[in-house]
């Protein structure tokens, strides 16, 4: 692989850093004629308690014990994935990397099943896979097992899936299939998985259940609700427009259906990405970039779904 593009992937591959911008002007800011989303509010800082590091692409455990996050996706730094516990709701305590799973190479995006399978991206076989998708089991505070979710990528070069949320039950993965030109990313979508026996296959109705989410923006870092019907995900319109990603919110009445027409979550203010789900479905977590670090958030659900 050029080393161009391979710079490009380590950069890029957790959360699109290459984005410049704070405020929500420009392109970005005419992507929806959409009213802004506000079933949200009350935006509040999580503090991890023994970790003073970078935040970025946090998930909650299914049943709210555990967080899982990556530190700064940066080519001067050691990205790894890194666990905390939780106190309360806005208080976890840091246990440190996530065992078993790191490697010199980037690790980053966490996200789990209800049985403990845990799924995030890896760099440390594209040269040889062109591949990034990995899966391990999660128990006692490491993962073991680790191995490539096998049917997820295309295995195409210049292809990179940079995202990964698995379902509560395990059955479907939401990935992100990005396309790079240049050394840049010009295409990223979400695309659907589905379990088939020890593995994955992309599904056939893939495009009809993103036919309103996909655009000719970047879409990628997917969360699902535990019942399957509500997605959050983030979207920037290009690496060029000089808008910060937003973190937008779709539903739809059934599995299978198309989800409805996405609109953004207004409390999610500034330069926000990856968000993830609470247990109860009553509050989004998700990263910020504040003050030149990037931290995690949470917002609270008003009133029901």
């Amino acid at each position: 692989m050029p080393a161009r593009l391979k710079g490009a992937i380590v950069y890029a591959v957790v959360s699109l850093l290459v984005f410049a911008g704070c405020g929500t002007s420009g392109p970005e800011a005419t992507l929806s004629d959409l009213p802004p989303d506000t079933a949200f509010a009350d935006p509040e800082r999580v503090q991890i308690r023994g970790y003073e590091d970078d935040a970025m692409e946090p998930f909650l455990t299914r049943d709210g014990r555990f967080l899982f996050f990556n530190n700064r996706n940066d080519p001067s730094v050691n990205t790894d994935l890194h666990v905390a516990e939780r106190v309360d709701s806005l208080t976890f305590a840091y246990v440190g990397p996530l065992t078993g799973a790191n490697t010199p190479a980037l690790e980053g995006v966490p996200t789990m099943d209800r049985a403990g399978t845990v799924y995030f991206v890896s760099t440390r076989s594209y040269d040889a896979t062109l591949s990034t998708i990995y899966q391990a089991r999660f128990a006692d505070g490491r993962v073991q097992d680790v191995r490539l979710a096998e049917g997820v990528s295309r295995e195409q070069p210049g292809i990179v899936n940079f995202d990964i949320e698995v379902s509560a039950d395990g059955e479907t993965l939401y990935v992100v299939d990005a396309r790079f030109r240049g050394g840049a990313p010009v295409e990223a979508n979400l695309v659907l998985a589905e379990r088939a026996g020890e593995t994955f296959e992309r599904s056939p109705d893939s495009d009809s259940i993103f036919q309103n989410i996909n655009t000719e923006a970047l879409e990628y870092a997917a969360a699902i609700s535990a019942d399957g019907l509500e997605l959050f995900f983030t979207r920037v319109a290009s690496v060029t427009s000089g808008a910060s990603p937003r973190i937008y919110r779709a539903v739809r009445g059934r599995l299978g259906d198309p989800f409805g027409r996405p609109q953004w979550v207004a409390a999610m203010e500034g330069f926000v990405e990856g968000p993830t789900v609470s247990p109860d479905d009553r509050a989004v977590y998700y990263h910020k970039r504040e003050g030149g670090q990037f931290v995690i958030y949470r917002v609270t659900r008003l009133g029901d779904r």
